[in-house]
């Protein structure tokens, strides 16, 4: 029998490690896998954002009780910066409002601006997130241009490493705590360099100790018979 490294059995339940692909939400991916295996009961292990790729552990019945661990667990990211550009949403998400000239700008300067953001750091969340005020995300203030307060938070920046640069284009990796906000490290580190900077990709490689390089395809999984995953 063939054996699914993306596939963890545990306390009647399941443990699914997908690699979501670019414009689907988390919840919709958890909605594919209940109706694809015919569960009643799932969930996921933290929101990755719809233009975002790579790891999305979804849990099904009892080993949902497993989500609150993975939620704990640090991420590793890799992505790709465009610096002299900002936009509201912080990643391309929304239009470009500003852009600034990095004729001056070096790699040495990118290199040490990295260097500034390793250790604990405080962040803002971006309005353009599902972090909630007065019971509603704020994504749906910031859809009205309505700026709300916001309180920062502690995060840990454990690894920031420039894996190319052609700019505007900086290549990077990140390993991060939960509740890291990489659309905003892309902005910060935009504002430090004193020329702005947007994401324009993000991929999740790993949670806590699951790799994306472990996981199946969106596409391979509804290819796969249930039977085969529920035995």
């Amino acid at each position: 029998m063939m054996r699914y490294d993306w596939k963890i059995e545990k306390e009647n339940g399941l443990m699914l490690l997908i690699d979501k692909p670019k414009d689907y939400s988390s919840a919709k991916i958890v909605n594919i896998v209940k109706k694809r295996l015919n569960v009643k009961k799932a969930g996921h292990s933290g929101t990755l954002d719809p233009r975002a790729t790579g790891l999305l552990i979804v849990c099904t019945d009892k080993m949902t009780k497993s989500l609150n661990e993975l939620l704990d667990c640090g991420k590793e990211y890799e992505g790709v910066m465009i610096i002299g550009e900002i936009t509201g949403s912080f990643d391309g998400e929304t239009e470009v409002t500003k852009k600034l000239p990095i004729d001056n700008i070096t790699n040495e300067m990118i290199y040490n601006t990295a260097k500034e953001f390793m250790g604990e750091i405080e962040q803002l969340p971006p309005m353009y997130s599902a972090v909630k005020y007065k019971g509603k995300p704020l994504y749906k203030y910031a859809r009205k241009n309505q700026l709300v307060e916001r309180i920062t938070r502690k995060v840990l920046i454990n690894k920031f490493e420039i894996n190319k640069i052609n700019l505007p284009e900086v290549h990077f990796t990140v390993g991060c705590s939960k509740g890291t906000y990489i659309r905003t490290l892309a902005n910060d580190f935009g504002e430090k360099l004193g020329v702005g900077a947007y994401l324009k990709e993000l991929r999740r490689l790993k949670i806590g100790d699951y790799d994306v390089r472990n996981s199946v395809t969106l596409e391979d999984f509804l290819l796969i018979n249930p039977r085969i995953v529920n035995n």
